[in-house]
């Protein structure tokens, strides 16, 4: 006998199905908002002028602060949490989602009189004083006076393992030029002093090149070299896939004894930045003029960003020795070549407008 079919009896089962995969989804929605890890585990996270939390969804994933983006993002819409200040935010992987966005939220309640400043990457040591002069209460000739004053570069050397003898060659411009970190600051008030600034700077770049200690330490490159190269690379990549290429270019003149012949040096030469040098410019003697001498130049030339100085400390196995940017086209773009003919050709092709 064919059994009947119970509308009612379905219904109800349905309904249960529902449930279950929706008491599912809620306790893994609510899983996913949990803290990463323990409070102990500490994140200073940067947060620059314009950013907004979902442009900081990449950061916050990527420092193990949240444990889904598509959840973050959902839960984002159900909490509309106030806009974001600028500035540094201590945080730890102890943090729930809620509790992450509450400390976002209560920025500087702790130190109103702090003050944020952002130095974008590849800044000379001028301009670096120039931006902090006008967020706090010290010109840029006092700064620049006693960031290069010689008892205070002895101060730093004691201080810092990544700061050596090698920044007092004679010759050098700045002796703390390209060791300065780029990224954005949240410093105690307008009244902080100028060996302060540059101590909260050089934390910082200690800080991103700790990771990197024993590969420098056993680099046949001194760590000054590394940052001179570095700041090379900042200067002559326009785009971030080109600079271990660029970075190996370079280094490829070196052990071929070739001349490095950077732009980036002779404008730092020269004092002045063109999208092309004439004979003039390259023939210009000084010591940071890769197309006059050989070799490293005395020192770095910017501040170079945390990519640059991958790309020195790891650059990649090329057969180039060339290369030129395509700073005529609307796309950027860098060509490579293997030989100084088939650069010229190259650059008679796509240098039209210079």
């Amino acid at each position: 006998m064919k059994r009947k079919f119970n509308v009612f009896k379905f219904i109800i089962f349905l309904i249960c199905v529902i449930l279950f995969f929706g008491l599912i989804l809620a306790m893994t929605f609510i899983f996913m908002l949990r803290p990463t890890g323990n409070k102990n585990e500490t994140v200073k996270l940067n947060v620059e002028t314009g950013s907004t939390y979902y442009s900081l969804i990449d950061e916050l994933k990527e420092e193990d602060l949240i444990k889904s983006e598509l959840v973050f993002k959902i839960y984002l819409k159900f909490r509309s949490p106030k806009n974001l200040d600028a500035g540094v935010y201590n945080l730890n992987k102890g943090m729930s989602a809620s509790e992450l966005i509450n400390a976002l939220e209560e920025r500087n309640t702790n130190n109103p009189d702090a003050v944020v400043v952002t130095i974008p990457e590849g800044k000379r040591i001028e301009e670096i004083a120039e931006i902090m002069s006008k967020t706090i209460n010290k010109t840029k000739e006092e700064l620049l006076l006693t960031w290069n004053n010689s008892e205070f570069i002895n101060e730093v050397i004691s201080k810092y393992w990544f700061i050596t003898e090698d920044v007092k060659k004679e010759g050098i411009r700045y002796s703390l030029e390209g060791y300065f970190f780029p990224s954005t600051y949240e410093l105690q008030n307008k009244e902080v002093s100028e060996k302060d600034v540059a101590y909260t700077l050089l934390d910082q770049m200690e800080k991103e090149l700790e990771e990197y200690k024993e590969v420098l330490e056993n680099s046949n490159y001194t760590v000054h070299e590394l940052l001179t190269m570095a700041s090379i690379v900042e200067y002559e990549a326009i785009l971030d896939e080109d600079r271990p290429i660029i970075a190996g270019v370079f280094y490829n003149r070196l052990n071929d004894g070739m001349k490095l012949q950077s732009c980036a040096t002779v404008g730092y030469a020269i004092g002045e930045w063109k999208l092309s040098y004439d004979e003039t410019d390259l023939l210009v003697d000084s010591v940071y003029n890769t197309y006059y001498y050989s070799g490293f130049p005395i020192g770095p030339a910017n501040a170079p960003s945390k990519k640059s100085i991958e790309a020195a400390i790891y650059p990649e196995d090329t057969i180039y020795y060339y290369f030129l940017a395509d700073v005529c086209s609307e796309n950027p773009k860098t060509y490579f070549s293997e030989t100084l003919s088939e650069h010229n050709r190259k650059a008679s092709e796509y240098l039209t407008c210079l």
